[in-house]
């Protein structure tokens, strides 16, 4: 039997509703040592994800490990999307292993999970492997992630990939969540997003609108 198309997303692409974002351990102490991405580079992508999910509504969990006797606080810039939102510190390396967590994403209530943090090859490969082992369906964001070396960095994905868990990168994230640039309710936050923290393509956008006034989706 011939396959029909149809015009549908693919089950795998993610939007704001369902799933629920994790950023952990964005802090000074972890990023001193990060060495597989630059720390401009790494922030300004860890901002991206931050702002994206904030204008989206994603529910998003911050958590820290050991913020006030060793870490330092968690970056500006992840934190300001969401005033006031309650902060998660963990003495534990895993994520989750932090009951306080666990309790968060179970109040929650979403089967698809997306994680970003410090380092790769703990603060992120143990979630993910845990998780999965529960039955979660993860994602992980690889330019919002770092860990001490190059190879740390690319042997924790290739681990967490082998469990099943599907790498994004940032401006993919937030791109996925818009992906029709009809839905007027979202156009001008996802393009400011992508005009203040998407490098290149950012500046592509603000030159356009400005120059010639040109838009997507008849914006």
């Amino acid at each position: 039997m011939p396959i029909t198309a149809t015009a549908t997303p693919g089950k795998s692409l993610i939007s704001p509703t369902d799933h629920t974002l994790i950023l952990i351990d964005f802090q000074s102490q972890m990023a001193f040592a990060t060495k597989s991405i630059p720390t401009e580079v790494l922030r300004n992508n860890a901002a991206l994800v931050a702002n994206a999910a904030a204008s989206f509504g994603v529910t998003t969990i911050l958590t820290t490990v050991a913020e006030k006797s060793f870490s330092g606080p968690m970056f500006e810039e992840i934190t300001a999307p969401f005033p006031g939102q309650k902060m998660f510190d963990r003495t534990s390396m895993n994520t989750w292993e932090d009951e306080a967590v666990i309790q968060e994403v179970n109040r929650i209530g979403k089967e698809r999970v997306v994680f970003a943090g410090l380092w790769t090859g703990v603060c992120i490969v143990g979630p993910i492997a845990s998780a999965i082992d529960q039955g979660y369906d993860c994602y992980f964001i690889s330019d919002a992630c770092g860990d001490v070396s190059p190879e740390a960095h690319e042997r924790a994905c290739q681990r967490m990939m082998q469990l099943g868990a599907k790498p994004m990168t940032s401006l993919q994230y937030l791109l996925e969540m818009q992906r029709d640039w009809a839905r007027t309710e979202t156009y001008d936050s996802t393009t400011g997003v992508a005009k203040k923290f998407g490098g290149g393509y950012g500046l592509g956008i603000t030159y356009a609108k400005t120059m010639f006034g040109a838009s997507e989706g008849g914006h």
